[in-house]
Formats: structure tokens, sequence, C-alpha cells
């Protein structure tokens, strides 16, 4: 499948894929979705002294390099990719000019460098683990506190917003867990809570109207 190098709206790069005219991150800047989705809505709600944060579509790694940026707490970070962006591309990334982080960019490009399957210390404060995965091959049980779910849209990949993909998210959660997403679909929302998730609809990025925030509540259980 062709893919392209786009600039988004606040400068910042994605991987076009026009055959499906979808990308890896928004339009309407990749960099502000991230902040918006995952950091202001996912990671900032979290007030434990360590984190465990699963992300669904690892691709440019953008979200777990900013989680570096913003966490003032430990993190243990899994990402997970079935089709891993290649090192061209990745060279193609603009994202540590952008956010004028020159000094973090040995960060980013050992995130990209370290092998895949294993656990690795990136900082003293953040680990890695990528996992090659489709993601309905997850079994994850009670081990994440939050969950970025940034697989492509269910325009070109409904099979990714089922119940039964949810449902692996609820369970992959620890109770209170939060998984965030960048889609405000009713649809998505009513797989969410088909599964047990209690889900708010709250103002999308840029672009967007609304985008989702679902918590395994204590004592609620998979439907």
């Amino acid at each position: 499948m062709k893919r392209e190098i786009l600039i988004t709206s606040d400068g910042s790069t994605t991987i076009h894929l026009p055959d499906w005219n979808e990308q890896y991150h928004s339009k309407n800047g990749s960099i502000n979705e991230t902040y918006h989705v995952f950091i202001e809505s996912g990671l900032k709600q979290v007030s434990l002294d360590k984190v465990s944060i699963l992300e669904i579509g690892f691709g440019t790694g953008l979200n777990a390099f900013i989680t570096y940026l913003e966490a003032k707490k430990p993190i243990d970070y899994v990402g997970v990719e079935a089709y891993p962006v290649t090192s061209e591309e990745i060279e193609k990334m603009n994202f540590i000019s952008v956010l004028d982080v020159k000094e973090e960019d040995a960060i980013f490009n050992k995130m990209h460098e370290v092998s895949w399957e294993e656990k690795h210390p990136i900082t003293n404060n953040f680990s890695l683990t990528k996992r090659k995965q489709f993601f309905e091959d997850i079994t994850d049980v009670n081990a994440f506190n939050l969950i970025y779910f940034d697989a492509f849209g269910a325009r070109v990949q409904p099979q990714l917003w089922t119940e039964e993909i949810f449902a692996k998210m609820f369970t992959s959660l620890k109770e209170n867990g939060i998984l965030v997403t960048y889609s405000g679909k009713g649809s998505v929302r009513r797989a969410m809570q088909a599964v047990g998730f209690t889900v708010e609809r709250l103002p999308g990025p840029p672009g967007k109207r609304e985008m989702l925030r679902a918590i395994k509540k204590v004592g609620s259980t998979p439907q």
C-alpha cells in the first residue's frame, strides 16, 4: 500500500495512506492530537505514583515520546503494532524540531532502535516494550492503568472497534483503569459500554467534535 509523508496543521508530520485516505495522526495536528487525547485526557487523569500504559497502535512512536516528555512519574510502556513503521519513515518525522526538544533526539531514536518483544529501560523512569502483535491477539489481564487506543479509524478497519476488541481492553486494564481514544463514534461508545466500561464523551481534538474516555470502574465485570 502506498504511503506518503504529510505535514499536518500544527507543522508536525504524519504518514498518509492514500488508498484508505487515512493517516497515522490527525491532519489537524499530530502533536495537538497526542496532547489533547492521550496526555490531557489520559495520562494526567491517572494519580498513581507509577503508571503502566498499553498503546494500541505504536506507529511512529509519537504518543510514547510525548508521554516520556510529560510524565512526572515512572512509566512502564507497552506499544503494540502489527505492522511496524520503517526506519526510513521514522527519519522523516519532524517531531523533535516541532517540539523543540533537540536534546531528547537520542531518546526518540532509542525508542525505535531497541528490539521488539523485550522490555528496555529507555531511561531510569521510562521502560518500553514493543510488541509486534495483532490487536485481537492481546491476552493481558489486569496489567495496565491506562490504554491509548490509537488504531486506524473504524471507517477503514471496523474490526478493530468491536465488542470483542474492547472486551480484551477491559480485561487488560486494572480496576479504575482508563482507556482514551480520539474516536467519538456512537457505535464505538456502545461497544465499550456493552463490555462493562463507563464511558464519557469529551470535547475532541482539533477537527473532531468529540472523543471518548472509558473507565473500568471498581466492581464492574465484563459483559
